[in-house]
């Protein structure tokens, strides 16, 4: 008996019997489809967080900050009070990382918070401040705009997508978060006010005149009064993509160009010293301007670790992408193992029922099972057509459990598409590659001869006399 002969009347064994078969056929689609809607939905935030490291770099970037792991320099401990100490991220910093092999850029980065204020309005930011060759490694994408110019002796500034929401109302403290009404400001048209000295701008909120001169004749300091508020009139030059809900690695910043930044805080701040800048213990001012950290870009994410193993021994901080992602991968791998454990709970079930639908079945074809051993098939063959029964039902269980997973997966994404709760920065929070179709396929063929193996091997055992004699 050739392969096409059992695969003929395997077939037919099957048709046969089209509920029984139905009923178990189902079983491994329900199984098959709990699997793979389980592991898409790892799959799927592990897609997510593909997508916002990218945004911050991709896989070759290394993020290199000073000694005390804020990109701040430290102070001398010892010695002169005013003598500054070395691991701290400068110019000179930077020239010296973009020497290093494997590294093709080394770019400053200057974060710090500042105030929008506009009206009635203000705001709490996150202001970042790079160089034009920075911001484009940023991949940042733009509804419209562009990118702040160099050195153009304004700040132009580019508004992250959720930008508005984190704007109140003076006196209430209101925001959209509380009232769900986006403040009636147009970033892309008007002018704001940009506080860079929060620090004496609440002061000046708490101080009336008439308290500035009491201090004058009480204390005599009067000509040690804080300087008037600056307030910065600047517009948007580009506005992140995407709406007050679309939540990417960019929504909550604001972008400028780290010369004209400088520029802006070395005349405000003269004398004094910059937020976010270190400081002697003394209390005075850094010579060199410090970063908050340097983006570093290498020629292959072979050599991240080496890099970044080097940076480390001269004394720096060290963040990189590949490491975020590494251990986000074993995270994400433990979480795919938990939900594709609680889908093969299902396929075990539907195992068990492959494995009563083929003992039923052996035992109503008892007497056929007899009549082919005494015409002289072989034991082989007897086997091998109760394993292609149990697989075909795999098979069929498999194809249409990944159809159903598909349906499924498209009406998960559909459901949390917009929602508050899940934001995954524009990814599908169910994936499903190619490769987890073919192997749930496999996998569920697999587990039909697997549970069809022991009927297969009693058909085997049945004695053709005994089989003819009681079928």
């Amino acid at each position: 008996m050739n392969w096409m002969d059992l695969l003929r009347m395997s077939s037919s064994n099957l048709r046969r019997r089209k509920l029984r078969t139905f009923l178990t056929v189902l079983g491994v689609v329900i199984g098959t489809a709990s699997i793979v809607v389980m592991i898409s939905l790892g799959l799927g935030l592990q897609q997510a967080m593909y997508q916002e490291i990218e945004q911050y770099g991709g896989l070759t970037t290394i993020n290199v900050m000073g000694a005390n792991g804020e990109g701040d320099m430290m102070y001398s401990a010892m010695g002169d009070s005013d003598k500054e100490s070395e691991e701290y991220v400068d110019d000179d910093c930077i020239s010296m990382l973009s020497k290093l092999e494997h590294v093709t850029s080394a770019e400053p980065v200057y974060s710090m918070s500042v105030m929008l204020v506009k009206g009635a309005y203000e705001g709490y930011m996150q202001l970042m401040a790079m160089t034009p060759e920075a911001l484009k490694a940023r991949n940042i994408e733009l509804s419209q705009g562009t990118l702040p110019r160099k050195n153009s002796g304004q700040l132009e500034l580019v508004y992250g997508n959720m930008t508005l929401v984190n704007f109140q109302e003076k006196g209430t403290g209101n925001s959209y978060w509380d009232t769900g009404e986006l403040p009636n400001i147009d970033l892309a048209k008007d002018s704001l006010f940009l506080i860079l000295d929060q620090d004496n701008y609440f002061a000046s909120q708490e101080q009336s005149p008439m308290d500035a001169g009491a201090i004058g004749e009480e204390g005599g300091v009067a000509g040690e009064s804080r300087k008037p508020v600056k307030k910065h009139v600047v517009r948007s030059c580009g506005l992140v993509a995407g709406g007050v809900d679309d939540y990417n690695a960019n929504c909550y910043y604001i972008f400028c160009d780290l010369d004209t930044l400088k520029q802006v805080l070395k005349k405000e701040f003269a004398g004094r010293v910059i937020p976010g800048q270190p400081q002697t213990e003394s209390g005075k001012p850094m010579k060199e301007f410090c970063y908050s950290y340097a983006q570093l870009k290498v020629d292959d994410k072979d050599h991240v670790a080496e890099v970044s193993n080097m940076i480390r021994e001269m004394g720096y901080n060290v963040e990189t992408n590949a490491e975020m992602m590494d251990s986000v991968n074993r995270q994400m791998g433990i979480i795919q193992a938990v939900l594709g454990g609680i889908g093969a709970v299902s396929l075990f079930v539907a195992a068990i029922g492959i494995a009563n639908t083929m003992m039923m079945s052996i035992y109503e074809r008892t007497k056929e099972i007899g009549v082919m051993k005494v015409l002289g098939c072989s034991l082989g063959n007897i086997r091998g057509m109760f394993l292609m029964e149990a697989a075909f039902i795999g098979i069929f269980g498999g194809i249409i459990g990944n159809i159903l997973s598909f349906l499924m997966s498209a009406a998960i994404n559909a459901l949390t598409a917009n929602s508050d709760m899940i934001q995954t920065g524009g990814a599908n929070i169910s994936y499903i590659p190619i490769w987890l179709m073919l192997a749930s396929i496999g996998f569920a063929m697999l587990v039909g001869i697997v549970a069809g193996y022991f009927p297969a091997k009693r058909a085997m055992k049945l004695s053709p006399l005994e089989a003819i004699r009681n079928g």
